[in-house]
């Protein structure tokens, strides 16, 4: 755990009590802060004072005594209205912020010349976390990852020289670490997506700009008009830009052609790594991950045999395009991290004859950005309250049932691929669409979709399911 002791004698309210919030306010009393926690839901604030946190309605506080509001990131700051708590704070003149906020405060005091990769983007995001993670680690480098990904960012281990933090930034955390500054900054994409949080597509992209902005060197994905636009904003104001593309031949960054990675730079270009033969990153999407992960860990001073050898081990990611199970021409991959169109885009594109499950609770724009990959689908199987509309949008021109529910959807598609004579088939779930109407998160959900996989019978599992029948 990282003690916060930049609000050491100081007194903070913590409105949020989730994994990230009570880890953020034991590491808050740890550093010798008077933490006041509070959470909507009566579960939490009993588990949170179970855990000896100090428990009390912020409505009641005075907050003229109240140095920072500390907000989890799920809670609303701005869209579609601020939180009461945040009404609060606002009115007292208190500062409101974020654990990565407090893990920026807390690594400029204690380390500031530990390597730092903060990692954002619409799609792609914690694949590349955990890719840059994992080839730092296999070059033997003392690596820490979390933030958005796996673990609450104040339970990582404290600042020390030498010691490398590879960090996801999900926008809701951006919006609270007014003071980001990594050492590298990585912007792969971006696409509208959480727009009923931050209002406009303007608002989401200028609070993703924020963390390339203070970075000490900005890793820009160029592929979208968005981020073209950042990265001659960010060029212009003397900022240290890198451009990586997987669409274009650059004469200054780094490109990839096929499965070959490429940096280009004062006349001169050079092949870096390639791709060929892993699994765990195929299709162009992993492409751009790769190349916004080799640019990172070059400013990290890993060498180019480091880097391929990481590249190499790299097992891929949980939930995304994540190989379960196969049944003689039939393989099962879960993509269940796939939470919106753009993000379903890859694995649609990966395979060429797909019985296609899909659905939860719709996004904005639907499945509509998704229609020229429908020849590609056998079938598809619609589940959770997107259906009805989804069914819409597919009309005549593709076969569909409703399922209902992932169970369903398996075993049906299952059935219908066995009796597929394609050289190989893929059941896939790749719902383009968040979980929430049927399941807590995409963790859950893509759980859900392993199990039903490796109840059929005569399912072999695949890598790391093989022992777990």
């Amino acid at each position: 755990m990282i003690s916060a002791t930049s609000f050491s004698g100081k007194t903070v309210a913590v409105f949020g009590l989730g994994g990230s919030g009570l880890a953020t306010s034991k590491a808050l009393q740890v550093g010798g802060a008077r933490v006041i926690a509070w959470d909507d839901n009566p579960e939490s604030v009993a588990r949170a004072g179970a855990e000896g946190i100090e428990t009390l309605d912020l409505h009641q506080v005075d907050w003229t005594g109240i140095d920072a509001l500390l907000l989890a990131p799920g809670v609303p700051l701005t869209h579609p209205r601020p939180h009461w708590s945040v009404e609060l704070a606002k009115n007292a003149g208190a500062e409101i912020i974020g654990d990565v906020e407090l893990f920026a405060r807390e690594r400029r005091a204690r380390a500031p010349q530990a390597p730092f990769i903060a990692i954002t983007g619409t799609n792609g995001k914690s694949t590349t976390t955990a890719l840059t993670a994992h080839v730092l680690a296999a070059a033997g480098r003392d690596v820490q990852m979390g933030g958005n990904i796996g673990r609450a960012v104040m339970t990582l281990e404290p600042p020390a020289p030498g010691r490398h933090y590879v960090v996801e930034c999900s926008s809701y955390q951006i919006d609270l670490a007014p003071t980001l500054d990594p050492t590298a900054g990585v912007l792969l994409n971006l696409t509208p997506d959480h727009l009923d949080r931050h209002g406009t597509m303007e608002n989401y992209a200028a609070i993703k700009e924020r963390l390339v902005a203070g970075s000490g060197k900005a890793i820009v994905g160029v592929d979208d008009e968005v981020c073209r636009a950042i990265a001659a904003r960010l060029e212009a104001a003397g900022r240290d830009v890198v451009r990586i593309s997987v669409t274009c031949r650059l004469e200054d960054g780094f490109f990839a052609e096929g499965r070959a990675l490429f940096h280009a730079r004062q006349g001169r270009t050079e092949r870096l790594a390639s791709l060929e033969g892993i699994g765990s990153l195929r299709g162009r999407h992993n492409a751009q991950n790769a190349l916004a992960a080799v640019a990172a860990c070059l400013t990290c001073g890993l060498s180019r045999e480091e880097i391929q050898n990481g590249l190499r081990s790299f097992p891929g990611l949980a939930h995304r395009m994540e190989e379960v199970g196969r049944m003689g021409n039939v393989l099962f991959v879960n993509d269940s991290k796939a939470t919106n169109a753009d993000a379903a885009a890859p694995a649609l594109s990966s395979f060429e004859r797909i019985y296609w499950i899909v659905g939860g609770l719709p996004k904005h724009g639907g499945i509509e950005s998704l229609r020229q990959f429908f020849p590609r689908i056998a079938k598809a199987y619609l589940v959770g309250e997107a259906a009805p509309a989804f069914a819409a949008t597919i009309g005549e021109g593709t076969d569909y049932e409703i399922s209902g529910t992932i169970e369903s959807a398996v075993e049906h598609a299952a059935r219908d691929a066995a009796a597929d004579s394609a050289r190989e088939v893929v059941v896939l779930l790749s719902p383009a669409c968040a979980s929430f109407d049927q399941f807590r998160n995409f963790e859950v959900r893509g759980e859900a979709f392993r199990q039903a996989v490796l109840s059929l019978a005569g399912v072999t599992p695949i890598g790391k399911y093989g022992d777990k029948r």
